[in-house]
């Protein structure tokens, strides 16, 4: 059983390092921190620099946290995290299935972080040579709630940084009468 969880944990773990790799770095075919800022302002997240930056290196940690079975459940929240963003900002209105742009691997990927956060890192982790590993019902729901929290605390803090829209010209107030007039001279 040790075995198949860290095929398991490294398997979700390193593809999610290397999705965020993506993001972050270019690698793997990605489109770098230049193509996340833009994907992150189309999602209406902002700023979008620090967005790209935050999701890419959330990405690429809570992947490699969770591949490593290091300070279990954390990885995984992160993961959690992220793919709850996903699924609200990108894939929830295109409904389930990926053929549609929809959320299934987003929720797959959702799944196995908390199956993973609730089952520990197992055995052949780092948590256990550390003799920290942490496993059971209330660690799942943990790497959840940590997870889909900080999205929330995210979206929140990204419309409170949202710029102003602009006005138009025709809500504009008038120009005043005394403005229109030139300065008196002494």
């Amino acid at each position: 059983m040790s075995l198949a969880r860290m095929l398991l944990r490294t398997t979700v773990g390193g593809l999610m390092a290397g999705h965020g790799l993506q993001k972050l770095r270019g690698s793997f075919g990605g489109g770098g921190l230049a193509r996340t800022e833009e994907m992150m302002r189309g999602i209406g997240m902002h700023p979008p620099a620090l967005q790209a930056r935050l999701v890419a290196l959330t990405e690429t940690c809570g992947g490699a946290l969770t591949a490593l079975g290091l300070f279990s459940p954390l990885g995984p929240a992160m993961i959690c995290g992220t793919m709850a963003t996903a699924i609200r900002k990108v894939h929830l209105k295109n409904g389930l299935w990926n053929s549609k742009r929809g959320y299934e691997y987003n929720l797959t990927l959702l799944a196995a972080s908390i199956a993973l956060a609730a089952d520990g890192p197992g055995a052949l982790s780092l948590d256990r040579l550390r003799g920290h590993e942490r496993s059971g019902l209330v660690w799942g729901l943990a790497a959840l709630g940590l997870g889909i929290g900080a999205a929330a605390a995210n979206d929140a803090l990204s419309e409170r940084l949202r710029p102003a829209e602009p006005s138009s010209p025709a809500e504009e107030p008038a120009p005043d009468a005394a403005d229109a007039t030139t300065p008196a001279t002494d």
